[in-house]
């Protein structure tokens, strides 16, 4: 073959060339250590045993310079392969000659590029979501099972009265907000909690535990499909979690509901815009209350 390749980009012929230049530098760096073990022979006098050895010696180191020159040369021909990531044994399916037809190697490779990248993003998604005490996680409610004794069922059923009592609270609490409770379906209980012009939320309980949360517009219909700030009041419910005082966590829900009460006056602390693709800032801190449009936040 005059011209082939191992895989894309590698030369056959200087291959080949490369690995008799090996072999010849190796003659002569062997020849270099047989003249240096033979030493001045075969001369007769003292002065002309030294000038064949010297001659001799330098003769060798010559070759030796001229083979490492020349498979140095060969090396920059023999181009590298496109993949420089083989995957052990797996490698061996670059050498196919027909890869155009059957790309298997790249194919594998790419996979393998995938799954390091899934693997990478992973990680940085486990470190952040281990930063936020989601009490709502199986894996932290598997661990916490283990540390403390498991909650009486009954803590989970507070008296009706008792939940009335926390919501007229935290009613009075906020006064550009109005909550109305109703129980459609028994015991559990259905809060509509307008924020002055601004929003209606539809906040769905069990016990003193929040299970659902919807947020429109003022003037918009309950049925549409959800958006921006529901799905922020979601995330809201996983971050302040707290079995143990239920009725805090829904006073501090409602203290990060009522910050939305500026919706469209509040700048996003980022940016300074008030919008961004038509959009206010819709994104509330869980601490500072601060508002941030959802690119800006991160």
């Amino acid at each position: 073959m005059a011209d082939g390749a191992l895989s894309p980009g590698v030369n056959l012929e200087a291959f080949s060339q490369a690995i008799a230049a090996i072999q010849a530098l190796r003659s002569s760096v062997t020849r270099v250590f047989d003249c240096l073990k033979d030493g001045m022979r075969n001369k007769e006098t003292l002065e002309g045993r030294e000038k064949g050895f010297v001659a001799a010696f330098q003769e060798s180191l010559h070759s030796v310079s001229r083979d490492l020159g020349e498979l140095e040369r060969l090396s920059n021909l023999v181009g590298k392969p496109s993949e420089n990531h083989p995957l052990h044994n797996s490698g061996l399916l670059s050498l196919d000659p027909v890869q155009d037809k059957t790309p298997l190697y790249s194919q594998l490779l790419q996979a393998y590029k995938w799954s390091n990248k899934l693997q990478y993003h992973a990680g940085l998604a486990s470190g952040l979501l281990n930063q936020q005490s989601l009490k709502r996680s199986a894996n932290q409610m598997g661990v916490s099972a283990k540390r403390r004794p498991k909650a009486q069922p009954t803590t989970l059923v507070l008296p009706p009265q008792y939940v009335d009592d926390v919501i007229s609270r935290i009613d009075r609490m906020f006064p550009e907000m109005s909550i109305q409770l109703s129980r459609p379906n028994g015991t559990s209980a259905m809060l509509l909690v307008t924020l002055g012009k601004v929003l209606k939320v539809i906040v769905v309980m069990r016990s003193l535990f929040i299970d659902r949360t919807i947020v429109k517009g003022y003037n918009e219909n309950v049925y549409t499909e959800d958006g921006k700030v529901t799905d922020h009041a979601t995330t809201a419910l996983l971050h302040y979690q707290l079995p143990q005082m239920p009725d805090v966590v829904v006073r501090s829900f409602m203290t990060w509901l009522r910050s939305y009460i500026k919706l469209f006056q509040a700048p996003c602390q980022r940016c300074g815009k008030f919008l961004q693709d038509g959009l206010p800032p819709t994104w509330r801190d869980f601490r500072t209350l601060e508002a941030f449009h959802d690119t800006c936040r991160q």
